[in-house]
Protein backbone atom coordinates (compact mmCIF):
# COMPACT_ATOMS: atom_id res chain seq x y z
CA UNK A 1 0.00 0.00 0.00
CA UNK A 2 1.50 3.66 -1.16
CA UNK A 3 1.43 6.25 1.15
CA UNK A 4 0.85 9.87 1.02
CA UNK A 5 0.61 13.04 2.63
CA UNK A 6 -2.95 13.84 1.16
CA UNK A 7 -4.97 12.03 -1.18
CA UNK A 8 -7.42 14.14 -2.94
CA UNK A 9 -11.26 12.28 -4.58
CA UNK A 10 -11.85 14.12 -7.47
CA UNK A 11 -9.74 16.01 -10.14
CA UNK A 12 -12.30 19.27 -10.56
CA UNK A 13 -11.65 22.78 -9.40
CA UNK A 14 -11.65 21.96 -5.96
CA UNK A 15 -9.63 19.29 -6.33
CA UNK A 16 -6.99 20.17 -8.53
CA UNK A 17 -5.99 23.32 -6.73
CA UNK A 18 -6.24 21.72 -3.24
CA UNK A 19 -3.61 19.02 -4.58
CA UNK A 20 -1.21 21.69 -5.95
CA UNK A 21 -1.44 23.62 -3.12
CA UNK A 22 -0.05 20.85 -0.81
CA UNK A 23 2.03 19.92 -3.29
CA UNK A 24 3.65 23.35 -3.55
CA UNK A 25 4.80 23.28 0.07
CA UNK A 26 6.30 19.94 -0.33
CA UNK A 27 3.71 17.49 0.48
CA UNK A 28 3.57 13.38 -0.95
CA UNK A 29 0.49 14.23 -2.95
CA UNK A 30 -1.87 11.37 -5.13
CA UNK A 31 -5.17 12.66 -6.78
CA UNK A 32 -7.69 9.87 -8.08
CA UNK A 33 -10.11 10.92 -10.43
CA UNK A 34 -12.88 9.01 -12.30
CA UNK A 35 -12.55 10.18 -15.97
CA UNK A 36 -9.98 10.28 -18.29
CA UNK A 37 -10.74 13.89 -18.38
CA UNK A 38 -9.42 15.77 -15.70
CA UNK A 39 -11.42 19.38 -14.60
CA UNK A 40 -14.93 18.03 -13.81
CA UNK A 41 -18.04 19.69 -14.59
CA UNK A 42 -16.83 23.00 -14.45
CA UNK A 43 -14.45 22.10 -17.38
CA UNK A 44 -16.18 19.73 -19.17
CA UNK A 45 -19.99 19.68 -19.15
CA UNK A 46 -20.59 22.73 -17.63
CA UNK A 47 -19.05 25.82 -17.35
CA UNK A 48 -16.70 26.24 -19.94
CA UNK A 49 -18.85 24.43 -22.62
CA UNK A 50 -21.94 26.54 -21.83
CA UNK A 51 -20.03 29.98 -21.30
CA UNK A 52 -19.42 28.95 -25.12
CA UNK A 53 -22.32 28.57 -26.27
CA UNK A 54 -23.55 32.02 -24.70
CA UNK A 55 -20.70 33.66 -26.90
CA UNK A 56 -21.51 32.00 -29.83
CA UNK A 57 -24.81 32.58 -29.49
CA UNK A 58 -23.89 36.49 -29.27
CA UNK A 59 -22.15 36.40 -32.40
CA UNK A 60 -24.19 34.10 -34.35
CA UNK A 61 -26.99 36.59 -33.88
CA UNK A 62 -26.35 39.63 -33.80
CA UNK A 63 -27.55 40.76 -31.02
CA UNK A 64 -24.41 42.19 -29.20
CA UNK A 65 -24.22 44.31 -32.66
CA UNK A 66 -27.97 45.44 -32.97
CA UNK A 67 -27.94 47.87 -30.41
CA UNK A 68 -24.94 49.22 -31.91
CA UNK A 69 -25.84 48.99 -35.42
CA UNK A 70 -29.84 48.20 -35.63
CA UNK A 71 -28.61 45.00 -37.76
CA UNK A 72 -31.13 42.40 -36.99
CA UNK A 73 -28.64 38.82 -37.98
CA UNK A 74 -30.55 35.49 -39.61
CA UNK A 75 -29.72 32.09 -38.47
CA UNK A 76 -29.71 29.98 -40.79
CA UNK A 77 -31.69 26.94 -41.17
CA UNK A 78 -31.07 23.89 -39.61
CA UNK A 79 -28.06 25.67 -37.16
CA UNK A 80 -27.14 23.06 -34.78
CA UNK A 81 -25.74 23.33 -31.46
CA UNK A 82 -22.24 21.84 -32.63
CA UNK A 83 -22.11 24.36 -35.34
CA UNK A 84 -21.73 26.68 -32.27
CA UNK A 85 -19.92 25.17 -30.53
CA UNK A 86 -16.73 24.78 -32.50
CA UNK A 87 -14.34 26.96 -30.47
CA UNK A 88 -15.79 24.99 -27.39
CA UNK A 89 -13.24 21.95 -27.99
CA UNK A 90 -10.32 23.76 -28.37
CA UNK A 91 -11.15 25.54 -25.33
CA UNK A 92 -11.91 22.42 -23.10
CA UNK A 93 -8.77 20.90 -24.28
CA UNK A 94 -6.53 23.60 -23.54
CA UNK A 95 -8.17 23.88 -20.08
CA UNK A 96 -7.52 20.23 -19.26
CA UNK A 97 -3.62 20.40 -20.62
CA UNK A 98 -2.94 23.36 -18.13
CA UNK A 99 -4.57 20.78 -15.45
CA UNK A 100 -2.82 17.96 -16.19
CA UNK A 101 0.86 20.53 -16.75
CA UNK A 102 -0.29 21.53 -13.39
CA UNK A 103 -0.52 18.21 -11.96
CA UNK A 104 2.59 17.18 -13.21
CA UNK A 105 4.71 20.00 -12.27
CA UNK A 106 3.68 19.63 -8.48
CA UNK A 107 4.85 15.76 -9.14
CA UNK A 108 0.96 14.97 -7.70
CA UNK A 109 1.07 11.06 -8.65
CA UNK A 110 -2.01 10.77 -11.02
CA UNK A 111 -4.87 7.44 -10.71
CA UNK A 112 -7.44 7.19 -12.93
CA UNK A 113 -10.32 5.34 -11.57
CA UNK A 114 -13.55 5.34 -8.92
CA UNK A 115 -11.89 5.53 -5.45
CA UNK A 116 -13.56 4.26 -2.48
CA UNK A 117 -12.81 4.65 1.06
CA UNK A 118 -11.74 1.44 2.81
CA UNK A 119 -11.05 3.20 6.47
CA UNK A 120 -10.76 6.79 7.37
CA UNK A 121 -7.16 6.65 6.39
CA UNK A 122 -7.10 4.56 3.31
CA UNK A 123 -8.84 3.93 -0.60
CA UNK A 124 -9.39 1.60 -3.03
CA UNK A 125 -8.90 2.64 -6.83
CA UNK A 126 -11.13 0.81 -8.60
CA UNK A 127 -10.09 1.06 -12.71
CA UNK A 128 -11.86 -1.28 -15.32
CA UNK A 129 -9.55 -4.15 -16.74
CA UNK A 130 -7.42 -3.06 -13.78
CA UNK A 131 -5.89 -4.86 -10.32
CA UNK A 132 -7.23 -2.51 -7.82
CA UNK A 133 -4.70 -0.34 -6.29
CA UNK A 134 -4.65 0.60 -2.64
CA UNK A 135 -3.68 4.00 -1.46
CA UNK A 136 -3.01 5.29 2.33
CA UNK A 137 -2.84 8.84 3.33
CA UNK A 138 -2.77 11.07 6.68
CA UNK A 139 -4.84 13.70 5.01
CA UNK A 140 -8.21 13.45 2.77
CA UNK A 141 -9.67 15.53 0.33
CA UNK A 142 -13.22 14.61 -1.29
CA UNK A 143 -14.24 17.14 -4.08
CA UNK A 144 -15.97 14.53 -6.31
CA UNK A 145 -18.31 17.09 -7.83
CA UNK A 146 -22.22 16.83 -8.54
CA UNK A 147 -24.02 16.27 -11.17
CA UNK A 148 -27.94 17.24 -12.06
CA UNK A 149 -30.94 15.91 -10.28
CA UNK A 150 -32.93 13.96 -12.46
CA UNK A 151 -36.21 13.67 -10.96
CA UNK A 152 -37.88 9.92 -11.69
CA UNK A 153 -40.72 11.26 -12.67
CA UNK A 154 -39.45 12.74 -16.06
CA UNK A 155 -38.86 10.48 -19.18
CA UNK A 156 -35.29 11.54 -19.90
CA UNK A 157 -34.12 10.59 -23.18
CA UNK A 158 -31.58 13.00 -24.22
CA UNK A 159 -33.14 13.37 -27.29
CA UNK A 160 -35.64 15.68 -26.44
CA UNK A 161 -35.88 15.86 -23.06
CA UNK A 162 -32.21 16.93 -21.19
CA UNK A 163 -30.51 17.75 -18.17
CA UNK A 164 -28.15 20.74 -17.93
CA UNK A 165 -25.29 18.65 -19.14
CA UNK A 166 -27.05 16.67 -21.75
CA UNK A 167 -28.72 19.68 -23.26
CA UNK A 168 -25.31 20.44 -25.14
CA UNK A 169 -26.12 17.74 -27.21
CA UNK A 170 -29.31 18.96 -28.64
CA UNK A 171 -29.08 18.63 -32.36
CA UNK A 172 -30.70 20.65 -34.23
CA UNK A 173 -31.74 24.08 -32.16
CA UNK A 174 -35.14 23.66 -31.46
CA UNK A 175 -37.88 26.25 -32.46
CA UNK A 176 -39.18 25.82 -29.07
CA UNK A 177 -37.74 25.14 -25.62
CA UNK A 178 -39.61 24.73 -22.45
CA UNK A 179 -37.53 25.17 -19.66
CA UNK A 180 -38.36 23.87 -15.73
CA UNK A 181 -36.17 25.19 -13.23
CA UNK A 182 -35.47 29.23 -12.64
CA UNK A 183 -32.26 28.54 -11.08
CA UNK A 184 -28.72 30.17 -12.52
CA UNK A 185 -28.46 27.37 -14.99
CA UNK A 186 -32.20 27.17 -16.13
CA UNK A 187 -32.01 31.13 -16.60
CA UNK A 188 -28.74 31.08 -18.34
CA UNK A 189 -30.06 28.50 -21.22
CA UNK A 190 -33.13 30.20 -21.11
CA UNK A 191 -31.80 33.87 -22.22
CA UNK A 192 -28.98 32.02 -24.33
CA UNK A 193 -31.62 29.90 -26.76
CA UNK A 194 -33.95 32.92 -26.85
CA UNK A 195 -31.00 34.95 -28.54
CA UNK A 196 -30.98 31.93 -31.15
CA UNK A 197 -34.36 33.03 -31.88
CA UNK A 198 -36.16 29.82 -30.16
CA UNK A 199 -39.45 30.70 -28.29
CA UNK A 200 -38.71 29.51 -24.66
CA UNK A 201 -40.80 29.22 -22.10
CA UNK A 202 -39.00 29.48 -18.22
CA UNK A 203 -41.17 27.68 -15.45
CA UNK A 204 -40.49 28.58 -11.91
CA UNK A 205 -41.90 28.19 -8.66
CA UNK A 206 -41.10 31.30 -7.15
CA UNK A 207 -42.59 34.64 -7.33
CA UNK A 208 -39.04 36.17 -8.77
CA UNK A 209 -36.13 35.50 -10.61
CA UNK A 210 -33.24 34.62 -8.80
CA UNK A 211 -34.34 35.40 -5.83
CA UNK A 212 -30.67 35.97 -4.09
CA UNK A 213 -30.25 38.82 -6.18
CA UNK A 214 -31.17 42.49 -5.32
CA UNK A 215 -34.57 43.23 -6.10
CA UNK A 216 -34.21 46.06 -9.11
CA UNK A 217 -31.66 43.79 -10.71
CA UNK A 218 -34.25 40.85 -10.43
CA UNK A 219 -36.79 42.81 -11.90
CA UNK A 220 -34.41 44.18 -14.46
CA UNK A 221 -32.97 41.11 -15.96
CA UNK A 222 -37.08 39.92 -15.74
CA UNK A 223 -37.75 42.67 -18.13
CA UNK A 224 -34.78 41.68 -20.57
CA UNK A 225 -35.87 37.98 -20.37
CA UNK A 226 -39.13 39.24 -21.85
CA UNK A 227 -37.77 41.67 -24.58
CA UNK A 228 -35.81 38.17 -25.72
CA UNK A 229 -39.20 36.96 -26.03
CA UNK A 230 -39.09 34.48 -22.99
CA UNK A 231 -42.35 33.32 -21.93
CA UNK A 232 -42.41 33.61 -18.08
CA UNK A 233 -44.58 31.12 -15.60
CA UNK A 234 -43.52 32.26 -12.15
CA UNK A 235 -45.27 30.76 -8.83
CA UNK A 236 -46.54 27.66 -10.88
CA UNK A 237 -45.43 24.30 -11.16
CA UNK A 238 -45.80 21.40 -13.64
CA UNK A 239 -48.47 18.99 -12.67
CA UNK A 240 -48.52 16.49 -15.42
CA UNK A 241 -45.78 15.81 -18.28
CA UNK A 242 -46.42 14.37 -21.73
CA UNK A 243 -44.68 13.43 -24.89
CA UNK A 244 -46.32 13.70 -28.23
CA UNK A 245 -45.50 13.33 -31.67
CA UNK A 246 -44.40 16.99 -31.88
CA UNK A 247 -42.56 16.70 -28.27
CA UNK A 248 -43.94 17.72 -24.76
CA UNK A 249 -46.77 19.30 -23.54
CA UNK A 250 -46.46 20.17 -19.61
CA UNK A 251 -49.69 20.82 -17.62
CA UNK A 252 -49.50 23.62 -15.20
CA UNK A 253 -51.15 23.32 -11.54
CA UNK A 254 -52.66 26.73 -12.64
CA UNK A 255 -54.26 24.66 -15.43
CA UNK A 256 -52.26 26.59 -17.96
CA UNK A 257 -50.08 24.13 -20.13
CA UNK A 258 -46.32 24.72 -22.09
CA UNK A 259 -46.23 23.28 -25.00
CA UNK A 260 -42.72 22.61 -26.66
CA UNK A 261 -40.50 20.73 -28.85
CA UNK A 262 -37.67 19.89 -26.33
CA UNK A 263 -37.44 20.51 -23.09
CA UNK A 264 -34.57 21.03 -20.27
CA UNK A 265 -35.10 20.45 -16.74
CA UNK A 266 -32.58 22.34 -14.57
CA UNK A 267 -34.08 21.53 -11.25
CA UNK A 268 -30.76 21.37 -9.21
CA UNK A 269 -27.91 18.72 -8.43
CA UNK A 270 -26.95 16.11 -6.70
CA UNK A 271 -23.57 15.80 -5.11
CA UNK A 272 -21.00 12.92 -6.21
CA UNK A 273 -21.03 10.94 -3.04
CA UNK A 274 -22.60 6.98 -4.28
CA UNK A 275 -19.62 4.72 -4.29
CA UNK A 276 -17.38 6.63 -2.15
CA UNK A 277 -17.72 3.96 0.99
CA UNK A 278 -18.36 6.44 3.86
CA UNK A 279 -19.71 4.29 6.13
CA UNK A 280 -16.63 2.67 6.03
CA UNK A 281 -14.80 5.90 7.10
CA UNK A 282 -17.26 7.17 9.48
CA UNK A 283 -18.95 9.86 7.38
CA UNK A 284 -22.28 10.64 6.32
CA UNK A 285 -24.09 13.35 4.42
CA UNK A 286 -26.75 15.57 5.28
CA UNK A 287 -30.69 14.85 4.17
CA UNK A 288 -30.15 17.00 0.82
CA UNK A 289 -27.13 14.98 -0.02
CA UNK A 290 -24.29 17.17 0.79
CA UNK A 291 -21.18 17.10 3.36
CA UNK A 292 -21.43 19.04 6.50
CA UNK A 293 -18.27 21.26 7.11
CA UNK A 294 -16.66 23.81 8.96
CA UNK A 295 -15.40 27.04 8.22
CA UNK A 296 -11.94 25.28 7.25
CA UNK A 297 -14.03 22.47 5.38
CA UNK A 298 -13.23 19.74 7.72
CA UNK A 299 -16.03 17.01 8.11
CA UNK A 300 -17.16 15.17 11.45
CA UNK A 301 -13.70 13.00 10.52
CA UNK A 302 -10.91 15.14 11.55
CA UNK A 303 -8.44 13.90 8.51
CA UNK A 304 -11.49 14.06 5.78
CA UNK A 305 -12.17 17.50 4.48
CA UNK A 306 -14.59 18.28 1.49
CA UNK A 307 -14.79 21.09 -0.36
CA UNK A 308 -16.86 22.84 -4.14
CA UNK A 309 -20.26 21.26 -5.24
CA UNK A 310 -20.10 17.79 -2.82
CA UNK A 311 -21.00 20.69 0.87
CA UNK A 312 -23.56 22.48 -1.67
CA UNK A 313 -23.97 26.21 -2.12
CA UNK A 314 -22.26 28.24 -3.48
CA UNK A 315 -20.79 25.38 -5.71
CA UNK A 316 -18.86 27.93 -8.02
CA UNK A 317 -16.06 26.92 -9.75
CA UNK A 318 -14.49 30.32 -8.91
CA UNK A 319 -15.45 29.26 -4.65
CA UNK A 320 -14.52 25.68 -5.16
CA UNK A 321 -10.95 26.15 -5.55
CA UNK A 322 -10.45 28.27 -2.72
CA UNK A 323 -12.19 25.73 -0.46
CA UNK A 324 -10.04 23.18 -1.41
CA UNK A 325 -6.62 25.52 -0.97
CA UNK A 326 -8.09 26.30 2.46
CA UNK A 327 -9.03 23.01 3.50
CA UNK A 328 -5.39 21.63 2.75
CA UNK A 329 -3.76 24.73 4.14
CA UNK A 330 -5.58 24.21 7.49
CA UNK A 331 -5.03 20.46 7.28
CA UNK A 332 -1.48 21.22 7.30
CA UNK A 333 -0.99 23.90 9.43
CA UNK A 334 0.36 26.03 6.32
CA UNK A 335 0.06 29.47 7.66
CA UNK A 336 -1.10 31.08 3.89
CA UNK A 337 -4.45 30.70 3.15
CA UNK A 338 -6.61 30.58 6.12
CA UNK A 339 -10.14 31.89 5.04
CA UNK A 340 -12.31 32.77 2.18
CA UNK A 341 -13.28 36.52 1.95
CA UNK A 342 -15.99 37.52 4.01
CA UNK A 343 -18.21 38.15 0.83
CA UNK A 344 -18.02 36.34 -2.71
CA UNK A 345 -18.96 37.58 -5.96
CA UNK A 346 -21.52 35.83 -8.28
CA UNK A 347 -21.40 35.61 -11.78
CA UNK A 348 -24.35 34.64 -13.88
CA UNK A 349 -23.73 34.43 -17.57
CA UNK A 350 -26.98 35.31 -19.04
CA UNK A 351 -28.23 37.61 -21.58
CA UNK A 352 -27.18 40.43 -20.31
CA UNK A 353 -24.70 39.10 -17.44
CA UNK A 354 -24.87 39.74 -14.13
CA UNK A 355 -22.79 39.81 -11.28
CA UNK A 356 -23.07 40.51 -7.40
CA UNK A 357 -21.70 40.89 -4.19
CA UNK A 358 -22.05 42.21 -0.89
CA UNK A 359 -25.36 43.09 0.46
CA UNK A 360 -28.64 44.22 -1.14
CA UNK A 361 -31.06 46.95 -0.25
CA UNK A 362 -33.31 43.84 1.24
CA UNK A 363 -31.05 42.82 3.48
CA UNK A 364 -29.50 46.15 4.31
CA UNK A 365 -33.01 46.57 5.65
CA UNK A 366 -32.88 42.93 6.95
CA UNK A 367 -30.51 43.91 8.86
CA UNK A 368 -31.76 47.56 9.58
CA UNK A 369 -28.45 48.76 8.53
CA UNK A 370 -29.34 52.52 7.31
CA UNK A 371 -28.06 52.80 3.86
CA UNK A 372 -28.43 54.55 0.73
CA UNK A 373 -27.94 53.49 -3.17
CA UNK A 374 -25.90 54.89 -5.64
CA UNK A 375 -26.76 54.21 -9.23
CA UNK A 376 -24.93 54.85 -12.73
CA UNK A 377 -26.55 54.09 -16.63
CA UNK A 378 -25.12 51.94 -19.34
CA UNK A 379 -26.78 54.98 -21.33
CA UNK A 380 -24.43 57.44 -19.69
CA UNK A 381 -21.44 55.87 -20.30
CA UNK A 382 -19.42 57.05 -22.98
CA UNK A 383 -17.84 53.28 -23.50
CA UNK A 384 -21.80 51.91 -22.56
CA UNK A 385 -22.30 53.61 -25.57
CA UNK A 386 -19.62 52.63 -27.98
CA UNK A 387 -20.66 49.26 -27.79
CA UNK A 388 -24.36 49.14 -27.76
CA UNK A 389 -25.40 48.58 -24.42
CA UNK A 390 -27.87 51.43 -23.09
CA UNK A 391 -29.78 49.58 -20.74
CA UNK A 392 -26.93 48.19 -18.19
CA UNK A 393 -26.93 49.05 -14.94
CA UNK A 394 -24.28 49.75 -11.89
CA UNK A 395 -25.29 49.92 -8.27
CA UNK A 396 -23.99 50.63 -4.97
CA UNK A 397 -25.41 50.24 -1.79
CA UNK A 398 -23.62 51.75 1.01
CA UNK A 399 -23.71 52.67 4.56
CA UNK A 400 -25.35 55.99 5.07
CA UNK A 401 -23.40 57.42 8.14
CA UNK A 402 -19.86 56.49 7.03
CA UNK A 403 -20.55 55.33 3.44
CA UNK A 404 -18.61 52.35 3.50
CA UNK A 405 -19.24 50.47 0.88
CA UNK A 406 -21.67 47.31 1.20
CA UNK A 407 -22.32 45.96 -1.89
CA UNK A 408 -22.25 45.77 -5.80
CA UNK A 409 -24.48 44.91 -8.43
CA UNK A 410 -24.51 44.71 -12.02
CA UNK A 411 -26.48 44.33 -15.04
CA UNK A 412 -24.53 44.18 -18.43
CA UNK A 413 -22.03 43.49 -21.15
CA UNK A 414 -18.89 42.42 -18.70
CA UNK A 415 -20.28 42.85 -15.48
CA UNK A 416 -18.60 39.99 -14.37
CA UNK A 417 -15.31 41.68 -15.01
CA UNK A 418 -16.38 45.10 -13.38
CA UNK A 419 -17.57 43.03 -10.14
CA UNK A 420 -13.82 42.84 -8.94
CA UNK A 421 -13.25 46.23 -8.45
CA UNK A 422 -15.97 46.83 -6.33
CA UNK A 423 -14.89 43.90 -4.24
CA UNK A 424 -11.55 44.98 -3.59
CA UNK A 425 -13.17 48.11 -2.29
CA UNK A 426 -15.39 46.03 0.05
CA UNK A 427 -12.52 43.91 1.40
CA UNK A 428 -10.52 47.06 1.30
CA UNK A 429 -13.12 49.01 3.72
CA UNK A 430 -13.52 51.47 1.04
CA UNK A 431 -16.22 54.60 0.70
CA UNK A 432 -17.95 55.44 -2.31
CA UNK A 433 -15.56 58.75 -1.64
CA UNK A 434 -12.36 57.05 -2.23
CA UNK A 435 -14.22 55.87 -6.12
CA UNK A 436 -14.41 59.84 -6.68
CA UNK A 437 -10.73 60.02 -5.72
CA UNK A 438 -10.08 57.94 -8.33
CA UNK A 439 -8.74 57.79 -11.97
CA UNK A 440 -10.45 56.22 -14.65
CA UNK A 441 -9.26 55.23 -17.65
CA UNK A 442 -11.50 57.49 -20.37
CA UNK A 443 -13.72 55.53 -21.70
CA UNK A 444 -14.24 52.73 -20.01
CA UNK A 445 -17.09 51.05 -18.13
CA UNK A 446 -14.86 51.21 -15.22
CA UNK A 447 -15.61 54.60 -15.04
CA UNK A 448 -19.55 54.27 -14.13
CA UNK A 449 -17.86 53.36 -10.57
CA UNK A 450 -16.73 56.85 -10.23
CA UNK A 451 -20.37 58.40 -11.24
CA UNK A 452 -22.55 56.30 -9.44
CA UNK A 453 -20.42 57.79 -6.50
CA UNK A 454 -21.40 60.87 -7.49
CA UNK A 455 -24.84 59.99 -7.38
CA UNK A 456 -24.80 58.39 -3.62
CA UNK A 457 -23.56 61.34 -2.63
CA UNK A 458 -26.45 63.31 -4.45
CA UNK A 459 -28.88 61.15 -2.69
CA UNK A 460 -27.46 61.36 0.43
CA UNK A 461 -27.97 65.54 0.00
CA UNK A 462 -31.15 65.26 -1.06
CA UNK A 463 -30.17 66.70 -4.68
CA UNK A 464 -28.24 65.74 -7.43
CA UNK A 465 -24.57 66.72 -7.36
CA UNK A 466 -22.91 68.03 -11.14
CA UNK A 467 -20.89 65.31 -12.70
CA UNK A 468 -17.54 66.94 -13.44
Amino acid sequence: MQHYDLIVIGGGPAGEKGAAQAAYFGKKVALVEESSQLGGACINTGTLPSKTLRESSLYFSGLRQRGLYGIDYSLRDGLTVHDLMHHKDEVVESERNIVRRNIEGHSIELFIGKGEFESANSVAVHSAGEVETHLSADVFLIATGSRPYRSPDIPFDDESIFDSDTILKLNPIPQSLAVVGGGVIGVEYASIFAALGTKVALLDSRDRLLPFLDAEISELLRRRLEDLGVELYLKDRSAHFQKNATGIRIQLQSGEYIEAQSALFAAGRRANVEGLGLEKARLGVNKRGYFEVNEFYQTSAPNIYAAGDVIGFPALASTSMEQGRVAVCHAFGFAYKKRLPHMLPIGIYTIPEISSIGETEESCAEKKIPYAVARAHYANNARGQIIGDKRGLLKLVFNRNDRKLLGVHIIGESATELIHQGMIMLEAGGTIDSLIELVFNYPTLSEMYKYAAYDGLGNLSGHKLREG
